[in-house]
């Protein structure tokens, strides 16, 4: 009887009673507000001993159409406004672009120094974890319109405004210094490659014209000596001609001897004579047959003779010898030769050369300057933030509040099972 009330007893005690574990509750209140207070305390300490944290962002979006129009309208180098804004992202994003900015900047950056590492190994764990390049989705953003954002997460020891804006800044000035880079090397490349071109017409046209001068020197070299050719073949035949004269005189002389006649006379004259007629009669002789030469008369013919023999030349028997000698005196000179020679300024003579010599005009007058050029919309510059993101203070008060309160609940429900479990000991000691 007695092991078995033990046992109830025993039962009871191990069955907690939510009332009277709300009421050790309430008399432990000071135990459980003291954890909530203490953790409150320590909680409050550590937001007020934090570091603070911030964060600041700048967006960007594709320029303007008009601001790349004049370098797109230059057929030299193409940038549409989303591949200039893309080209940006791969700059900030850059680590190349990131470390020149910290060399050039390190003023800014000196804060981030401590004690043991260097200042560019401070900036390459600011590098790895507060700077951070935010693109659209373009599964979930397809229509709308595209966009950069840069954040930088940054302590208040830094300015971290200033360094994203200046950041930015650096980065679309060294796209443009890149863009004027490339943009001199690409005219620089074309006016070379247009000079080729002019260089190769003015080849062309100087072995054009040599060609031509040769083809005419050589056309006259010819002619010359066709027509000197002709020319002694000429003269040899007014020679061959005087000589048959000569031949023919010496053979109409020697008839002319034998017959008598020493004055030109004619078949039928001679005829009268003979027969005894008048002198005084006059006949005309119609006949089909040349006279013969030696009807001449010796004077006559002996006269014509002496002076072939004391002939030197036979040219001017001939015109044509006359035309052979103004024909070579022309020759001698080639004026159109002569007027190739003189050409002073020859490029006036190129031949399809005109387009060239425009777009050298072109390239020459294009501006590689683009400091001035808009590469991006800048639709928000970092603003100095108002409130940290870094510590959240209600958050953290209120978590150690609440892990104050849990830790008092749970001294005090250690307090209360201990007690409970003390007062069978004690009864039935006393029993």
């Amino acid at each position: 009887m007695k092991k078995t009330e033990q046992q109830r007893t025993g039962n009871s005690s191990a069955e907690i009673d939510l009332l009277d574990l709300f009421h050790s509750f309430w008399q432990q209140k000071k135990l459980i507000a003291g954890a909530m207070g203490a953790a409150g305390c320590i909680a409050l300490g550590y937001v007020l001993l934090a570091q603070p944290v911030y964060q600041a962002s700048s967006l960007l979006r594709p320029a303007a159409i008009n601001e790349l129009d004049a370098l797109n309208r230059s057929d030299v180098y193409t940038l549409p406004p989303r591949d200039a804004l893309l080209k940006i992202g791969s700059a900030l994003e850059s680590y190349d672009t990131r470390y020149s900015y910290f060399r050039s900047h390190e003023e800014l950056f000196k804060p981030l120094a401590r004690k043991g590492r260097t200042l560019e190994q401070s900036f390459e764990i600011f590098n790895r974890d507060a700077i951070t390049l935010i693109q659209p989705d373009p599964k979930q953003a397809a229509s709308l319109s595209p966009y950069i954002k840069l954040e930088i997460t940054y302590p208040d020891t830094l300015n971290g405004v200033e360094i994203l804006n200046g950041f930015v800044e650096y980065a679309i000035n060294s796209q443009r210094e890149q863009i004027s880079a490339d943009l001199k090397v690409i005219i620089n490349n074309r006016l070379r490659e247009l000079d080729g071109k002019i260089n190769a017409a003015r080849s062309a046209y100087q072995s054009d014209k040599e060609g031509e001068i040769a083809a005419l020197t050589e056309s006259d070299k010819v002619k010359s000596a066709k027509l000197k050719d002709e020319l002694k073949a000429l003269r040899l035949q007014l020679r061959a001609e005087r000589d048959s004269r000569i031949a023919q005189l010496n053979e109409a002389i020697a008839i002319a001897t034998s017959l008598g006649i020493s004055r030109p006379t004619t078949p039928s004259s001679m005829g009268d004579v003979a027969q005894g007629g008048s002198s005084n009669l006059m006949r005309t002789e119609i006949t089909s047959q040349a006279t013969p030469l030696y009807f001449m008369g010796t004077q006559a013919l002996q006269a014509e003779r002496a002076a072939l023999l004391k002939r030197t030349s036979d040219d001017f028997t001939d015109k044509r010898v006359s035309e052979i000698g103004k024909e070579l005196q022309l020759l001698e000179t080639n004026r159109q030769v002569e007027m190739l020679g003189r050409r002073t300024n020859e490029d006036l003579f190129l031949k399809n050369i005109d387009p060239l010599r425009a777009e050298v005009a072109r390239l020459g007058n294009l501006k590689t300057d683009m400091s001035q050029l808009g590469l991006v919309s800048i639709d928000r510059l970092a603003q100095a933030p108002i409130d940290p993101i870094k510590p959240k203070k209600a958050l953290i008060i209120g978590l150690g509040l609440a892990v104050g309160l849990l830790l008092g609940l749970t001294i005090a429900t250690a307090r209360y099972l201990m007690q409970r479990r003390r007062e069978p000991w004690q009864g039935n000691h006393s029993d």
